[in-house]
């Protein structure tokens, strides 16, 4: 017997070459028998593949997963409880074929349609849930879809419940004509009323998720995931091609692609998707569902003797002069933005994307917890070699930066977190790109939506706090700075510059400027400075981050007494008395 008898052939475009259907719910080979990957075309034990996540052991390549199984894979042993079983499509365009074409596929599969929904729970978070299976008719939404889409998505608000769903389509079904397009609007307004519930919707793409899906209910998660090559777009690829008449770049459309652009937040391999699931659902539960995190981090020196603030401020090296303070903020060696994160937080979980235009790597942002209660993290980053500093701009956003940071401020606003930022950058990126993207814009609507927010704000100046690009992330209810730290109108080199046409006056315009953390506090501008060991690293990161830890926690404390418009009216006060 020759081993292509035994081979599944499938037929994929060869947009969708990588990804490989097991068939039906029934194996159609024998247990046991071979199977051909139709990437590596390497042969494949069936029996195999569905113990491992669907993936071919060969090349690593994704099958696609049915719905049903995709449940089992993500959900808890048992506790899934499908709703809107038996719903069956109309012909509303009396399309011939079609009523004949939808039964072949409900007996072949034994599904109603080509999305299931219901209740279940993940890591004992009960969640509402909905997948796409790309068996019947590739997904493809018709009213059916929209109209179980949209119940689950009413259901999950009456019920208070988080939201998933696993996108897989082929876009609009064409034979419903209108009425398709008519679910993109049916299942987007169904997400609004979800947000504006306070209530987690978090959207999974997985290949293909294209056309009226994409352009509606699949982009519309509070975080977007995907997994790893899926192709993801409006236009599918063939159609793009035809319309430019250009052959598209490799790796177009794909996940990849999508974070590398900001429009998704992460792209999470099949064996690891329940745990991230299981993680982001934990971060967003109520207060006092969660379970505590770790214990403080940082040493219990006295927050008192450790922070100066109020009358007899004493700083560390007070002879040191302005210009010195300034070299120190921009020491190679000095703790970067994400040293922070690891030593104050635990769980942190980033979050990628404008949604936009890219992923600035000058920007890390994420959600995480802070002695068990979760916030929102999120900080300027410089590197801590070339390599990495190339990597993200010298710590330089761009417009697609701050707006990611605005994107989780606002996330964090809706689900009731606060806001924690670490300041750290010479100032906003100033290149051609930049402004063609505005960058102008960026900072002001940060700083617009920042003055509002119904959330703690906190920032904390740890290098340089450059001009505009520093304050688009510290219109904040406190800035706090470390000693040698530095916030200015712009850098020493360019006031000089600018007032005296002489950047070498940089030292003395450090003076004139009053950059410093002493000054800043002499004159209103910061509420707290905390002192740093004579040379600060990494090493001894926890001289400074055992106190401020401390001081994190009491602000929190404090904050929690204030509704969300006497926090915002607050801010305003601050800002409007300066």
């Amino acid at each position: 017997m020759k081993l292509d008898n035994v081979f599944k052939k499938t037929r994929l475009s060869s947009a969708r070459k990588a990804y490989i259907s097991l068939g039906g719910t029934r194996p159609e080979v024998p247990e046991g028998l071979l199977r051909k990957c139709n990437k590596c075309g390497g042969a494949i034990i069936a029996e195999d593949v569905k113990k491992g996540y669907y993936i071919c052991p060969k090349c690593g390549g994704y099958f696609r997963v049915h719905a049903y199984r995709r449940i089992e894979m993500v959900t808890d042993e048992g506790t899934f409880e499908e709703w809107d079983k038996g719903l069956t499509t109309r012909n509303p365009l009396h399309y011939k074929g079609y009523e004949e074409k939808l039964e072949g596929l409900q007996k072949k599969y034994g599904l109603d349609e080509a999305v299931i929904t219901g209740k279940a729970r993940i890591d004992g978070t009960e969640v509402a849930i909905g997948v796409c299976d790309g068996r019947f008719l590739m997904a493809s939404m018709g009213q059916v879809v929209g109209e179980k889409v949209a119940r689950a998505a009413e259901r999950a608000t009456e019920e208070g419940l988080p939201l998933i769903l696993f996108a897989c389509s082929g876009g609009a079904r064409m034979q419903e004509g209108i009425v398709s397009l008519m679910q993109m609007a049916k299942t987007s307004a169904a997400l609004k009323r979800h947000s504006d519930a306070g209530l987690l919707y978090i959207s999974v793409l997985t290949d293909p998720t294209t056309g009226g899906v994409t352009a509606s209910f699949a982009m519309l998660g509070d975080v977007i995931l995907a997994e790893p090559k899926a192709l993801i777009g409006f236009a599918g690829p063939r159609v793009i091609e035809q319309t430019i008449g250009q052959k598209l770049p490799k790796g177009f459309q794909r996940s990849e692609f999508l974070l590398e652009h900001g429009f998704i937040d992460a792209i999470v391999e099949r064996p690891q998707l329940k745990e991230t699931l299981s993680r982001i659902l934990k971060l967003h539960e109520k207060e006092g569902q969660e379970t505590r995190g770790a214990e403080p981090s940082g040493n219990e020196t006295s927050s008192e003797s450790s922070t100066f603030s109020g009358e007899g401020v004493q700083v560390h090296n007070q002879v040191a002069r302005a210009w010195d303070r300034v070299e120190i903020s921009r020491m190679k060696d000095r703790p970067v933005g994400s040293d922070y994160i690891g030593a104050l937080f635990t769980d942190f979980t980033e979050f990628h994307g404008d949604r936009y235009f890219a992923d600035d790597k000058a920007i890390i942002g994420g959600i995480a917890r802070f002695h068990g209660k979760p916030v929102t993290v999120i900080v300027q980053a410089k590197g801590t070699n070339t390599r990495e500093n190339i990597e993200r701009n010298f710590g330089m956003p761009s417009p697609d930066g701050y707006r990611k940071a605005l994107r989780l401020m606002k996330q964090a606003e809706k689900f009731g977190r606060p806001v924690i930022c670490f300041v750290d950058t010479p100032g906003a990126f100033c290149g051609l790109e930049a402004e063609e993207r505005g960058q102008g814009e960026a900072i002001a609507r940060n700083i617009y939506e920042m003055s509002g927010l119904t959330v703690p704000v906190l920032s904390i100046i740890i290098g340089e706090g450059g001009s505009g690009g520093a304050l688009a992330m510290a219109t904040a209810d406190q800035v706090w700075m470390l000693e040698n730290s530095i916030y200015s109108i712009l850098s020493p080199e360019g006031f000089a510059s600018i007032l005296w046409k002489d950047s070498s006056r940089a030292k003395e315009a450090a003076e004139v400027m009053r950059l410093t953390a002493q000054d800043l506090y002499e004159m209103g501008m910061v509420e707290k400075v905390f002192p740093e060991p004579a040379h600060y690293t990494v090493q001894n990161l926890k001289e400074v981050t055992g106190p401020m830890e401390q001081e994190i926690e009491r602000f929190l404390e404090e904050s929690a007494h204030f509704t969300g418009e006497e926090l915002a009216a607050r801010r305003y006060d601050r800002f409007r008395n300066m």
